[in-house]
């Protein structure tokens, strides 16, 4: 395990100690000084960024560990107040960025998004929980998010993750794309005659609207909650090597095969793993009617879907929505995960 360089640990400080002039929710801006960032390596070398949130030395009783795994275009920095709730809530908490996004490097053009394979992700996912699991005693869960709500969705399908994680929380997940009415089949085709046409590498796609124009549409289809969407873009000014340009069409390409993985018969019914989902019907983002559909196919699975009053960030949503959620998850973790 790779510690930050010392050039970075001046920077570090100065955020943890302006933070408190600068928000009234300073867990959402602030890294803590008993968290430890770092990096962990790769079967080939690539370097992983992970942080290892503070234990919950303040409650009377630890309830096992949980992993974070973020989104597409995603850092863990945006999930700060979360791991703090869940730390209150008894989990050790860690969280790691996918490999070409956040602090993981990058692999395309132009800071574009990409991969070659979604089973690379799936690969290092594997090897980063069973090294994970191995740290720390006690009941192992696994969330996700959008994308990151597909990979370990795929990981389980898959049967890599060794041990068995007593639970998977996946929220928003990404189990197909719009537009919803075009068959899977069809996108796919598409993908692939893309990715003919030049590198797999490059922008997918792009925008000829204006800057303030990009951020409102953003926002929209993100959060109804202005304050914590300025969160993002504050760790952005903080850490610019957070900021991440469009996915490529390679990851377009590997998006649609990873998706018809688990479109496949008998894949999700195979997964015996208790399943909390968590979705919204007004997401844009991510296809409603997919996650509704393997809800129904997955065999021990719990769900909760919200409606116009919830964007695709049902984490980072208003707090209405975002305390119904995490009452939700805490909820389902307390009856099915052992202590």
């Amino acid at each position: 395990m790779h510690h930050l360089p010392k050039s970075n640990q001046g920077r570090e400080a100065g955020i943890r100690q302006s933070v408190q002039e600068i928000d009234t929710r300073p867990v959402a801006r602030c890294i803590p000084a008993t968290a430890v960032e770092s990096k962990w390596t790769a079967s080939d070398g690539h370097l992983i960024r992970r942080i290892d949130w503070p234990s919950p030395d303040e409650v009377t009783q630890t309830r096992g560990n949980l992993l974070f795994m973020a989104g597409r275009g995603d850092a863990y920095e945006k999930y700060l107040e979360t791991f703090e709730h869940w730390r209150l809530q008894g989990w050790r908490v860690t969280a790691c960025d996918w490999r070409g996004q956040g602090g993981s490097g990058r692999l395309g053009q132009n800071n574009a998004g990409h991969i070659d394979d979604f089973g690379d992700w799936v690969g290092d996912l594997a090897l980063f929980w069973h090294a994970w699991a191995a740290e720390h005693d006690g009941p192992n869960v696994l969330v996700g998010h959008s994308m990151g709500g597909h990979l370990t969705l795929r990981a389980a399908v898959d049967n890599v993750l060794k041990p068995k994680p007593d639970a998977l929380v996946l929220c928003a997940p990404m189990l197909d794309v719009f537009p919803e009415h075009l068959p899977l089949f069809v996108k796919r085709a598409f993908a692939k005659a893309m990715m003919k046409l030049g590198d797999p590498g490059r922008p997918a796609w792009g925008s000829k609207e204006k800057p303030v124009t990009l951020i409102k549409m953003r926002r929209h289809l993100l959060t109804h909650d202005e304050q914590r969407y300025e969160d993002e873009q504050w760790w952005r000014a903080q850490r610019p090597e957070l900021v991440l340009g469009p996915g490529s069409w390679g990851w377009v390409n590997g998006a649609m095969d990873s998706i018809a993985r688990l479109n496949q018969r008998g894949a999700l019914e195979a997964v015996d793993i208790p399943v909390f989902m968590l979705a919204t019907s007004a997401d844009k983002l991510v296809s409603p009617s997919a996650i509704a559909r393997a809800t129904r196919r997955l065999v021990d699975v719990e769900a909760l879907t919200f409606g116009d009053e919830a964007r695709h960030e049902i984490l980072r949503e208003v707090d209405a929505v975002r305390d119904k959620a995490l009452a939700a998850i805490d909820d389902f973790l307390e009856r099915r995960v052992s202590v």
